[in-house]
């Protein structure tokens, strides 16, 4: 077995202090060169271990104060299930409801956007084609708790009431209900999780530490034909979200 890296060893180290209490939350942990001293390490172990701890929720750092634990928070539960779906409204806004939260989002659209050699491969189009790129920042209670970027083939709502996803009769409404408004049904989505860091951006607009963990997912709609119709990518903080699957099961 290779041997446990010397920045992961004191993460648990720091971590087990704080769970037997030794730390509490609001407490400020002392420096680093003491942490260093104790554990016969070199400061910049310390420091890895602090900033895993910190992308973690565990710890928190205060510009020009020190490094404290941080604060419980309650985790915003994000479900992710064929039954959110609804006919009448916001998939998202329903989820937040569900909490006891206000849930809204603020958003930008640029049409005729040409599509990267990996979105145009997820919506089956050539690269450059045109497409309408919306990028979505979700707030519940006015918290951001998840970032999008949704692209769809601007050939397949031109000159329609849905070819902008938050303007016109239908905006706001969701992919599938869009959809079903020009006649196209959606039959089903895939979607691809996998925790990664925040890029530096993310962070900011997240409110979460640079380099804090994120579940990244990459979700693609279809519609009954077999037609990918939009494609996203979603970013959810992981120290903020539990992210929970519901699977039907079909009698």
């Amino acid at each position: 077995m290779p041997e446990q890296p010397p920045y992961l060893r004191i993460a648990d180290v720091l971590r087990q202090r704080i769970a037997e209490h030794v730390w509490t939350a609001g407490d400020r942990l002392p420096s680093r060169a003491q942490i260093a001293e104790e554990c016969g390490i070199g400061e910049n172990v310390v420091r890895r271990a602090q900033e895993l701890l910190i992308s973690q929720g565990v710890l928190e750092g205060r510009a020009g104060s020190g490094t404290y634990v941080a604060e419980p928070r309650q985790r915003v539960r994000v479900v992710r299930s064929s039954a959110r779906e609804q006919p009448d409204g916001s998939p998202f806004r329903a989820d937040m409801r569900a909490l006891g939260k206000q849930g809204n989002w603020e958003s930008r659209t640029e049409a005729k956007v040409p599509a990267p050699a990996e979105i145009a491969g997820r919506l089956g189009i050539a690269e450059g084609e045109p497409c309408v790129r919306t990028v979505y920042e979700f707030l519940a209670d006015g918290r951001p708790v998840q970032l999008s970027t949704s692209w769809e083939p601007y050939e397949l709502t031109a000159g329609t009431l849905v070819v902008l996803p938050e303007g016109g009769p239908h905006a706001g409404v969701g992919v599938v209900n869009r959809m079903a408004a020009i006649g196209i049904a959606v039959s089903h989505a895939v979607e691809q999780p996998e925790p990664r860091q925040a890029t530096a951006e993310e962070a900011s607009l997240l409110g979460i530490q640079k380099a804090a963990l994120v579940t990244h997912i990459r979700r693609t709609y279809y519609s009954d034909q077999g037609q990918p119709v939009e494609t996203a990518d979603i970013v959810i903080p992981a120290a903020q979200c539990e992210i929970v699957y519901e699977i039907p099961v079909n009698r």
